[in-house]
């Protein structure tokens, strides 16, 4: 096995789209050891219960858990349902810095009407109304020479009246929105008092027509997924509220009207807030959370299934055509023993994205297959540096109270070491538990008492 296209293979940054043939040899399902199927509960929702009706739901766990691979897995198995799939990220549209609840409607609006236009659905009358009225945003009620300093934009709206999609119309105002926080602000200020309306235009001449098309071209429904909405940051709004909040929970009912099958991405820190009991008002059901792959149980036993998961995760990038067994037999080309391999397993908490991390600094730094023991080491304790020098003797409190009652209570600070990464959720018969990510055991303030 060659070390360098091993290193290309475990790229912690890429999402395994599984409707692909290259990336579907790499997937592991991991559901049976994570205690809880939240992708099958997610699909029964639209395909069955909710079939022939908009269902709103939310998504979360941890930042690098697998949510988005899971969320192309639903994908792939609602399109063989013959449901039109709308699954995009929204932090390339969205500046998660400064986020309205607006800028998610038009990016929303952007990637349907895209996707509407790839599969050929006739447009509606109201498409043209929806675009040439954005363009009146930008050219009319939004002093555009204030915030450009040019009026160039206006002519290039103009020539495009009558010629560009829909989808690229509203592309040429989400992109600027994100690169220029002017303009981003006065579009809220426009946009915002008629959000309510901008949620009626978007449904009566966008997606409603658009899922009779779909229908009509033999289509189940309309699905559309807001992936890295839970990267927003949670910085206070002028209200005094976290970004998180308002829109999660301020503007959480607005989120749910959209008249298709919708599912958000949502901020993990919510469900421990003091304002979760408001969320889950504001939504028809509870959040669906993907729990982290468990490597032991909550009695301190092993779990040698979620182990073993872990290690045809990183199998299958060296082996993808080989069976399990056969992956097994070759793990010496890869690492010196398979106690150093059971090692990086373990150290990593059974979070998929922390070890494709060290496993790819490991390689870096080894430089050459197999990987030894001394090089594990040395990142592990690069990572334990790292991830130590911010905590705080308050939060290092915390995570001992953690790893003694495997649960969290103080929601200002566990909200900050859910977020970090710090602390890691776990499922076993339906219930939570929690411990402190293994990195951070190897720092002696774990044992200070």
């Amino acid at each position: 096995m060659d070390y360098i296209e091993f290193f290309n293979c475990i790229n912690p940054s890429k999402t395994l789209i599984i409707s692909q043939e290259d990336d579907r040899q790499y997937y592991i399902d991991f559901t049976s050891v994570r205690g809880y199927d939240s992708i099958s509960k997610l699909k029964h929702r639209i395909a069955v219960l909710r079939r022939e009706q908009p269902s709103c739901s939310l998504f979360t766990g941890h930042i690098g858990c697998g949510k988005s691979t899971e969320l192309h897995r639903l994908q792939a198995e609602l399109e063989a349902e013959r449901f039109c799939v709308v699954n995009f990220e929204s932090d390339e549209d969205i500046d998660t810095a400064d986020v309205d609840i607006v800028d998610v409607f038009l990016t929303i609006a952007k990637r349907v009407s895209a996707k509407l236009e790839e599969i050929a659905v006739p447009e509606a009358t109201g498409l043209r109304r929806l675009i040439q009225r954005t363009q009146e945003v930008l050219t009319t009620e939004i002093d555009v020479k204030a915030s450009l300093g040019t009026s160039t934009l206006k002519g290039e709206l103009d020539s495009q009246k009558n010629s560009v999609s829909l989808s690229a119309g509203i592309a040429s105002l989400t992109v600027r929105a994100k690169n220029d926080s002017r303009i981003r602000e006065k579009l809220s200020q426009y946009l915002g008092p008629k959000v309510t309306g901008l949620l009626a235009t978007l449904n009566e001449e966008l997606i409603q027509p658009g899922i009779e098309s779909l229908k009509n071209q033999g289509y189940a429904g309309l699905v559309v997924i807001v992936d890295n909405l839970d990267r927003i940051d949670n910085r206070p709004k002028p209200s005094g509220r976290s970004q998180q909040e308002y829109l999660f929970v301020e503007r959480g009912e607005l989120l749910t009207k959209l008249a298709c099958h919708i599912i958000y991405t949502m901020p993990l820190g919510l469900r421990f807030s003091n304002e979760f009991g408001n969320l889950t008002q504001r939504f028809p059901d509870k959040p669906e959370c993907l729990p982290m792959v468990s490597i032991r149980h909550r009695n301190g036993e092993d779990c040698p299934e979620g182990l073993a998961k872990l290690k045809q995760m990183v199998l299958a990038r060296a082996f993808p055509q080989l069976t399990e067994a056969e992956r097994l037999e070759r793990i010496g080309e890869i690492f010196e023993t398979p106690a150093v391999f059971d090692r990086l397993c373990r150290v990593t908490g059974g979070h998929v994205r922390d070890l494709l991390q060290l496993l790819s600094q490991w390689v870096e730094e080894e430089m050459q297959l197999p990987l030894t023991e001394a090089t594990l080491e040395e990142a592990i304790c690069d990572r334990c540096n790292e991830m130590t020098l911010a905590i705080s003797p308050r939060e290092w409190e915390l995570l001992r109270e953690v790893r003694q009652t495997q649960k969290v209570q103080d929601q200002v600070g566990y909200e900050n070491l859910i977020r970090s990464r710090m602390v890691f959720e776990y499922q076993e018969r339906r219930q939570s538990w929690f411990d402190v990510n293994p990195i951070l055991l190897e720092a002696a303030e774990m044992n200070d008492s």
